[in-house]
């Protein structure tokens, strides 16, 4: 059996793992099965799909983000012909092409041509003109739709053209909870942990905080982890932010880390101050299943 598994990432947020563990998922399923991996490029989710993959290649995949919806109308366009041949090409060679989120056009284009053997994942609830263009090329697939949450598939609806599953992502968490050790003698430790973008809500943490008296921010010691999508500009922007609201010293901006569970240890608190909808609130699952 040939099976592709195609993925818009490369880095180990939660879309990025729980594409890892639906390949793993694959490989257990089908053993023998000669399953080949698809990234734009390479980078920290290698590793952990290096061990379930027969191969991983990196192509260009013209994927719908919105900070690049106008330079993929048009200076790219040129290039999507190109993209959903390659895509049908491999839609032709498998048995099953199983495409990790909805954003991955090339692949949801080509699948009306072969929806038999196509697999869509959904992962993320859009909003806006964005919403509107993903759940068009959702319907227009034909594909077998796989949703991680009733609330995702409500935001896209249910399509006549194609059979839809819910199925919740499985989330790891550590192998007993941890003991509740925050006595009042110390700061209260407070953790943000997630991507920089304008859906986190890093600033509505730093706005509440910002607020407090000054003998009750005093008690507050504040991580906020994760990184930018190809931006350091936002990453820098964070920063900056901290410093102007006098939180210096008070709040921690840490990098993106492969395995965040040192931070859920140290935390007394999770926050996901989220200004969107969640799809499915990995951060908030795993927060809870280290006490």
């Amino acid at each position: 059996m040939r099976i592709a598994c195609v993925h818009q990432g490369y880095e180990l947020y939660g879309s990025d793992r729980s594409f890892a563990e639906s390949v793993a998922a694959l490989r257990a399923a089908f053993p023998s099965a000669d399953i080949e991996v698809v990234l734009p490029r390479s980078g920290p989710i290698v590793q952990i799909l290096e061990t379930h993959a027969s191969r991983i290649v990196f192509e260009p995949l013209w994927v719908l983000r919105r900070q690049a919806i106008a330079r993929l109308a048009t200076v790219e366009m040129a290039r999507l012909p190109i993209a959903v041949f390659r895509a049908w090409r491999r839609l032709r060679e498998c048995d099953l092409v199983y495409v990790n989120t909805s954003i991955v056009a090339d692949y949801a284009l080509a699948a009306r041509l072969l929806p038999h053997k196509a697999v869509l994942h959904i992962h993320e609830i859009p909003e806006g003109a964005m919403r509107r263009i993903l759940v068009g090329l959702m319907h227009w697939s034909h594909a077998d739709l796989i949703f991680n949450s009733r609330a995702t598939r409500a935001a896209f609806g249910d399509p006549k053209t194609a059979r839809t599953h819910v199925v919740y992502n499985g989330v790891a968490g550590p192998a007993a909870v941890e003991p509740t050790t925050y006595d009042g003698k110390r700061p209260l430790r407070v953790l943000l942990l997630g991507r920089i973008n304008r859906i986190k809500g890093q600033e509505i943490l730093l706005e509440a905080i910002a607020a407090m008296p000054a003998e009750l921010q005093s008690r507050i010691e504040v991580r906020l982890v994760g990184g930018a999508f190809e931006s350091t500009e936002r990453e820098r922007a964070l920063a900056e932010l901290v410093e102007t609201m006098g939180l210096t010293g008070r709040v921690s901006v840490l990098p993106f880390v492969p395995d965040p569970s040192e931070h859920y240890r140290w935390a007394d608190i999770v926050t996901v101050p989220s200004r969107r909808p969640e799809s499915l609130g990995r951060v908030a699952i795993e927060a809870m299943a280290y006490g």
